[in-house]
């Protein structure tokens, strides 16, 4: 194998396929990086087994062949090469050489013939949005997802398709968060849970272009997602998600209308007296006009006061200050409006069309 390649597109290559190298694994070909231009395209694929990335690279192939590098070596080679074009020739024995302008690399691959391709997957079902809409429904959910895995299911994200409507939803135990969006065909019912992994992993690589166009296909084990010059291919995560609707409530006690802006930087502030790890709850006393957000820690205590809109009755409830950031960041809307039912009752956080709703659990709390 000879190619030669501009060292931006094959960093650009490389940093796509190395989100789905293992950390840790018992079969050192995955820990590699398959450089295939035996098809006279150039292609770098990485695959852990349960992710799968393939990309195209743009340049010259002048013998055909295959190889597999490991990745994380030729990683930082590629990076730290001069900004110019670079030439990689791998000979039968995988003997790989790597040069560029005066510099020159000699390296081991393995028989790309060994690594373990990405696997065949069906494409019955598709659905096309931009990647703009994709990258920011992960942001505004990705959050909510549980970071152990001691229950699989709240390790990914609910998509499910209904007629011209997909809807994302994550929940950790503690809060629950769901964004639905409008599409433009209509499509037969699917549902699937996908790995955060995937979707994090996805988020950095989607530029994010309104026009740009990702499209993803689901079979019953597997999704794909397609997009510029990249094939993402993800297991999913079996079983039967979590019945959210049942705990979703429109009834209320108490409404508030709150500006987005003043009330993160407030709760914000008030985040400067806890440090991590020690589960302080902010108190909000609700009462006619008014706000009251107090927290109290060993290293002092802050009061402050917003004005609001207030439909209903008073209330006094406590929330993890993390809990209501981490929703807030999210929402782009100047005002929202919050929902109470009691002080032992979830709160929901959601706009008059229900496009995004995070609800989140109160935290009890000694009344000073």
């Amino acid at each position: 194998m000879k190619i030669t390649c501009s060292k931006s597109n094959l960093l650009k290559g490389v940093n796509t396929v190395m989100k789905a190298v293992p950390s840790k694994t018992t079969m050192p070909i995955l820990e590699c990086i398959l450089v295939d231009a035996s098809s006279g395209i150039i292609k770098f694929t990485a695959n852990d087994m349960e992710l799968g990335i393939e990309t195209k690279v743009e340049g010259e192939i002048l013998e055909k062949g295959i190889v597999a590098l490991e990745a994380k070596l030729f990683s930082e080679i590629i990076r730290k090469l001069p900004d110019s074009d670079v030439t990689i020739v791998a000979d039968e024995k995988n003997n790989t050489q790597i040069t560029c302008e005066k510099a020159k690399f000699s390296i081991m691959g393995k028989d790309g013939e060994d690594f373990s391709y990405l696997p065949f997957v069906e494409r019955d079902y598709k659905i096309s949005l931009s990647q703009f809409t994709l990258k920011e429904v992960i942001r505004q959910t990705i959050f909510s997802i549980a970071v152990n895995d001691s229950n699989k299911m709240m390790t990914g994200e609910l998509f499910e398709i209904q007629e011209n409507e997909m809807r994302v939803v994550s929940l950790d135990g503690h809060r629950i968060s769901i964004r639905k969006i409008e599409l433009k065909s209509q499509y037969g019912e699917k549902k699937v849970i996908v790995p955060g992994k995937t979707l994090i992993e996805i988020s950095k690589i989607l530029t994010g272009g309104t026009e740009d166009i990702v499209d993803i296909y689901f079979t019953d084990n597997h999704i794909v997602f397609e997009f510029d010059q990249t094939v993402v291919v993800s297991r999913l995560i079996e079983g039967n998600y979590f019945r959210v609707n049942q705990m979703l409530s429109n009834d209320y006690e108490t409404k508030v209308t709150i500006n987005k802006r003043e009330f993160l930087d407030c709760i914000d502030r008030a985040t400067l007296l806890v440090k991590e790890g020690d589960k302080r709850p902010i108190i909000l006393n609700i009462s006619e006009g008014v706000m009251e957000l107090k927290i109290s820690s060993q290293i002092g205590s802050m009061d402050e006061i917003i004005d609001i809109e207030l439909e209903g009755k008073n209330i006094k409830i406590g929330f993890n200050p993390k809990f209501l950031i981490d929703a807030l960041r999210v929402i782009d809307d100047e005002s929202i409006d919050i929902y109470y039912m009691n002080p032992k009752a979830p709160c929901f956080i959601r706009d008059e069309e229900q496009n995004y709703i995070y609800l989140i659990l109160p935290v009890n709390f000694v009344d000073a």
